[in-house]
């Protein structure tokens, strides 16, 4: 069964970060041979003084595939793990969904669409998640980060929001690479402009330092701007302050 996993408010300024908290959990299941994991994203919501957070106000999700028999002894060890490994002072939030059980997506997607631009409180994530026949749990703290971690749910389902955590590794010459030569190298479904242009194999890109990739329309894209003035390259890729609205 394919499943999503979501956590949310694990960290305070001086410990891990929630991502590496979900990179963990999402390898866990591979160690333990329940299944398979695909990659961690995260998720901007809302950032507002009525809503607690670390620095950026963001959930880590991923999708994995795994047994029926082993949903629950898996959100039982992600509980217990969260648990042990939040920091003080964090309030983590814990969702679990069996993707093919969701009677109503579209209302899970709305209301991660709302965490983005609205202050939402735990008894509407909990109602919600109640509703859908989620896995929905509080782990320390106040447990406001249940709401995250149902929005987080939400937008991954969605496919139009979310940065991949981590740095795609490119390798090119003197900074520049095909979209041939880049998607040889990283998994992604394609290279794409920001106004929803899909790039053809042999556009030249100029590859700056840490490129990210976005998931949008379903897929996972590396995004790029137009270059002006150049009469060497078109497209250099997105710089990471650009990417927020993902």
């Amino acid at each position: 069964m394919k499943i999503l996993v979501c956590i949310d408010d694990t960290d305070n300024l001086e410990s891990r970060g929630t991502g590496d908290l979900a990179t963990e959990l999402a390898e866990e299941i591979e160690k333990r041979g329940w299944g398979r994991s695909l990659f961690v994203t995260r998720h901007q919501l809302l950032v507002h003084p009525d809503v607690p957070y670390t620095s950026h106000n963001s959930s880590m999700c991923f999708e994995a595939d795994i047994e029926s028999d082993y949903l629950q002894p898996l959100i039982e060890y992600a509980s217990d793990y969260l648990k042990r490994e939040s920091a003080p002072g964090s309030d983590p939030g814990l969702c679990v969904a069996v993707v093919e059980l969701l009677d109503e997506p579209e209302a899970l997607t709305a209301f991660g669409r709302r965490a983005k631009e609205e202050v939402l409180n735990k008894t509407l994530a909990y109602d919600l998640a109640s509703q859908l026949g989620l896995h929905l749990s509080e782990h320390g703290g106040t447990g406001q980060g249940v709401v995250g971690a149902l929005a987080g749910i939400g937008l991954r389902l969605g496919g139009n929001d979310g940065r991949l955590k981590g740095w795609l590794d490119i390798r090119t010459e003197n900074g520049l690479a095909t979209v041939g030569e880049i998607l040889a190298q990283v998994s992604l479904q394609g290279v794409r402009t920001l106004d929803g242009e899909v790039l053809g194999a042999e556009e030249v890109i100029a590859v700056d330092d840490k490129p990210k990739a976005v998931m949008i329309g379903g897929g996972t894209y590396l995004m790029v701007s137009a270059v002006e003035k150049s009469e060497q390259v078109r497209w250099r890729t997105t710089p990471r302050k650009q990417l927020k609205r993902f």
